[in-house]
């Protein structure tokens, strides 16, 4: 294999790489899960990064289930996200994922900057409620539930649930184990089409794990649920903050 010919590859192994080359990410029938709860204040400013700030201590819980992403197929995630301000601007801060998919994994940290990790999340409807859970190894991480579409929830309250800006942190290491790459940057929803729209009662329940704290941002209060099934697309991400220059990007 000539040099030029390396270059042109994005991942390894070169001969079966670990995703595809992206070709617009397009998500069909993504089901979500979502509860927002309010936390400890001083819990939530430990992990949430500057020049990201944090007004309300609110987290939100997702629990999302891709049914057809064109390149990885359907898969299942699991994170948290968390209102933050950044410019001047209302967006969310994404502090964890987790996937069951690994190109999918793979993929998301590599070509964007979304914090993957494996692990074993469901959704599934079990006697009229609606159920998401997070599994780590053997061990459950998180389960939470709703009534199955008992209320309609209005479709633009949706399209505003989803659609806020993402910041994610950037990190690529170099070869003295110290950052060659350390930015955060933005990325968007676009394209989007929201079919079914439901809220209804709620409860999330968090369980302690060393390798995944979700647990370390606790549950005061549950604030709001939706369960929603969409058509969307992802924006490339874009760098607005270096890390190694502590100055904005862009």
């Amino acid at each position: 294999m000539r040099a030029d010919q390396v270059t042109s590859h994005l991942t390894t192994p070169l001969t079966a790489p670990a995703y595809p080359r992206p070709a617009g990410y397009r998500f069909i029938d993504r089901e979500y899960l979502n509860i927002v709860y309010r936390t400890d204040p001083d819990a939530l400013r430990a992990v949430v990064p500057e020049p990201l700030s944090v007004g309300d201590p609110l987290v939100r819980f997702e629990v999302m289930h891709m049914g057809d992403v064109a390149g990885f197929g359907p898969y299942t995630e699991a994170g948290v996200a968390i209102p933050v301000e950044f410019d001047g601007e209302q967006g969310e801060y994404l502090h964890a994922m987790y996937l069951d998919n690994f190109p999918a994994t793979a993929g998301g940290r590599e070509l964007s900057a979304y914090p993957k990790a494996l692990g074993a999340p469901r959704l599934y409807v079990d006697h009229g409620t609606l159920v998401g859970t997070l599994d780590i190894g053997t061990l459950r991480v998180a389960t939470a539930t709703m009534g199955y579409k008992h209320r309609q929830l209005d479709p633009e309250e949706a399209l505003r649930q989803i659609t806020v800006p993402t910041y994610m942190v950037k990190i690529v290491p170099g070869y003295d184990f110290r950052p060659r790459v350390a930015d955060l940057v933005r990325t968007q929803i676009t394209d989007i089409t929201v079919k079914q729209a439901w809220t209804g009662p709620t409860r999330l329940q968090l369980f302690q794990h060393a390798l995944a704290p979700l647990a370390d941002l606790p549950v005061t209060e549950v604030v709001s649920a939706s369960h929603i099934l969409t058509d969307l697309s992802l924006a490339p991400v874009k760098p607005v903050f270096d890390y190694l220059d502590q100055a904005p990007r862009g």
